[in-house]
């Protein structure tokens, strides 16, 4: 075959590809002599002269995968078929994985933050596309530290410059709410406690609108708000059942872990819609608490945008309209209009002046430890240095005694013992 080179024995040009065991060899068709064989792969010049190259020189080093980043790249298409995501998200995924394992402080990182990595990457891509998934969920999936996944996941995405979107509060809720074990009988769950899906989430989703208008969101995890959020829409679609369940019942029932900051969640909540219920006129009359206040959700969240302006912005405004009244007009007054005040004050009293809407950061600012001051052992015998007496001098008269007194003391003792 010509441009296949000549057999080194006979001469012949009659060179054919045998495969042997899966390695192409060139054998002379004439005399059966191999001309090369185990060629793992060459390069174009030396494909011409049927010279061998060794593994090490040739193309396919640079094209070796690990088996730590084969093990890895399987994990991200397993991760991705559990979650059933669409094949365009697995492609994704497996870029960034592999984007990823080319930097060398990745490669050389310990088996957990590899394992962390795979979710990671697979985090990233459904951010990006909007696809409700949160930490927590991946975190369950491949047994991962929390605070060993999020900072890797900050890693990565500086590492590869992404922009990954936050994922938006009503999908946050949509997704951690459909992990609850409410919505169907089941024996650890009475029937009592069974709720519709879509009416909890519709009300859920109000609670956390509400409480992110009064600012018990911002700066928060949103997992505690969201988890009190759902246990007051709980208890409000069927109060007379679920006011004595506590809410760490309600997450054991409903198989969700309780977190720790859940319970002040709850309790800044319920100052909320208390505050919303004295401006509202069926329910002033009513004494409410805590507890009786959840029966009138439904009523509070209805004039939900109203209530909140009345209860923190428009109480200022009527107190200036009180304080300008003449102090005999509101003492003349009958009771009956007294009782019919829309702030239900004592006739002739300051009305309180409404709660200011800001973080509760602000309202309640953190205790500070005040450093103790130091201890001074300064007794007032401690020698004073030359430098340091010149601080001490204001005058020009004061520079010239101080230099007078220093000469007079450097010439003392050549007196004292003449020579």
């Amino acid at each position: 075959m010509p441009g296949r080179g000549r057999c080194p024995d006979c001469g012949s040009t009659e060179l054919v590809e045998d495969s042997h065991y899966s390695q192409s060899q060139l054998v002379c068709s004439d005399c059966g002599c191999v001309v090369t064989e185990g060629v793992l792969t060459t390069t174009f010049s030396d494909e011409g002269n049927l010279r061998e190259v060794t593994y090490s020189r040739s193309t396919g080093e640079n094209e070796q995968v690990s088996r730590s980043q084969q093990r890895g790249l399987r994990r991200v298409r397993d991760l991705c078929r559990v979650l059933q995501l669409p094949p365009t998200f697995e492609d994704t995924a497996v870029a960034y994985y592999q984007q990823a394992y080319r930097h060398a402080g990745i490669r050389a990182a310990r088996l957990q933050k590899k394992e962390v990595l795979v979710g990671c990457c697979v985090l990233i891509t459904c951010r990006q596309h909007n696809w409700p998934l949160t930490m927590g969920a991946i975190c369950t999936l491949l047994y991962a530290d929390l605070d060993v996944f999020s900072s890797t996941y900050m890693q990565i995405v500086k590492l590869l410059g992404l922009d990954v979107p936050s994922l938006s509060l009503a999908e946050l809720v949509k997704t951690y709410c459909s992990s609850f074990k409410l919505f169907q009988a089941s024996p650890s769950v009475p029937a009592k406690y069974v709720e519709d899906k879509e009416k909890m989430l519709s009300r859920t989703l109000q609670l956390v609108e509400l409480a992110s208008e009064t600012w018990l969101v911002t700066g928060r995890h949103p997992l505690p708000v969201i988890t009190a959020a759902t246990f007051l829409a709980w208890q409000s679609l069927q109060p007379a059942y679920r006011l004595s369940c506590s809410l760490a019942r309600f997450c054991k029932l409903a198989n969700v872990d309780l977190p720790y900051p859940a319970s002040s969640r709850l309790q800044e909540l319920l100052a909320v819609l208390l505050r919303m219920a004295e401006h509202l006129a069926w329910l002033r009359v009513l004494r409410l608490d805590k507890r009786s206040v959840v029966k009138h959700i439904g009523d509070l969240l209805q004039h939900r945008h109203s209530l909140v302006r009345s209860a923190f912005r428009d109480g200022a405004a009527e107190v200036e309209t009180l304080e300008k009244e003449p102090p005999g007009q509101g003492q003349g007054q009958g009771e009956g209009e007294v009782g019919n005040n829309s702030l239900g004050l004592l006739q002739g009293k300051r009305p309180a002046s409404p709660a200011l809407l800001l973080p509760p950061c602000m309202l309640k600012p953190p205790k500070r430890t005040c450093p103790a001051p130091p201890v001074s052992t300064v007794t007032g015998d401690e020698d004073i240095s030359d430098s340091e007496i010149e601080q001490y001098l204001r005058t020009p008269q004061e520079v010239r005694d101080f230099q007078r007194a220093q000469a007079a003391r450097q010439a003392a003792p050549s007196v004292a013992n003449p020579p």
